[in-house]
């Protein structure tokens, strides 16, 4: 048990837990992409334009009181628009994949020391210390001092769901960003966030499962005094 425990865990903690991707989506860009020409019209960009125009064309729209910024946004934002919807993909601008040991590091470099410290003791530490213990009282020839190690080992694993419980606050941290909304149910999303869980969480979580029932199992044992 104690062998499979150390298994599960191993993967559990460097493999990928979660993956993050996220999108630049064709509606989105061509929904700003009028807001975007908008502002990019400045004054010197129509001066350049301008330049550009015969000066006899221009004098005749001032005279009939036309305005060639506007003209210029009615004709190009809806083509800009229907271009971008009919011949642009989503565009992949984000990507984070974390596995339990990357996720500590990356939030000790950000300067977040006390929840990278919580993962790092109830996902590492604690279940490393645990299997340990165990491993120690393979070997203790004195009867009694293996029971009492065994009895520790069954009081702190009543902290095992704060394995579970740092998993899932990191997750949490993590896919937070996929529940990102537009300003209003009718504004098709700039940036579209998804979150897949990779292969750590199930090897993580079937950790979890497995060392809970085979510590009640060892402690159950200890108490018979079968344990020898």
């Amino acid at each position: 048990m104690l062998v499979i425990s150390i298994g599960l865990l191993l993967p559990g903690i460097f493999l990928p837990v979660l993956t993050i991707r996220g999108v630049l989506t064709k509606e989105g860009v061509a929904y700003v992409a009028p807001m975007m020409l908008d502002k990019g019209l400045n004054e010197e960009t129509m001066k350049t334009l301008s330049s550009l125009i015969n000066p006899s064309m221009i004098n005749m729209m001032k005279a009939l009181g036309g305005d060639l910024r506007q003209m210029i946004l009615d004709k190009l934002g809806p083509q800009l628009t229907a271009a971008l919807q009919d011949g642009v993909d989503n565009v992949e601008v984000y990507q984070q994949t974390r596995s339990i040991v990357s996720a500590v590091r990356q939030l000790y470099d950000v300067g977040s020391p006390l929840p990278a410290t919580l993962i790092l003791l109830f996902s590492v530490v604690v279940p490393l210390t645990k299997a340990a213990l165990v491993a120690a009282a393979l070997y203790m020839r004195n009867a009694a001092a293996r029971v009492r190690t065994l009895h520790f080992v069954e009081a702190i694993a009543k902290w095992s769901m704060a394995d579970v419980f740092a998993v899932a606050l990191f997750i949490v941290f993590l896919a937070a960003q996929a529940s990102q909304q537009p300003p209003s149910e009718s504004t098709p999303p700039l940036l579209a966030f998804t979150a897949q869980f990779g292969p750590g969480f199930y090897w993580f979580a079937a950790y979890c499962v497995f060392s809970l029932a085979s510590q009640q199992y060892t402690a159950r044992l200890a108490r018979q005094g079968v344990v020898s």
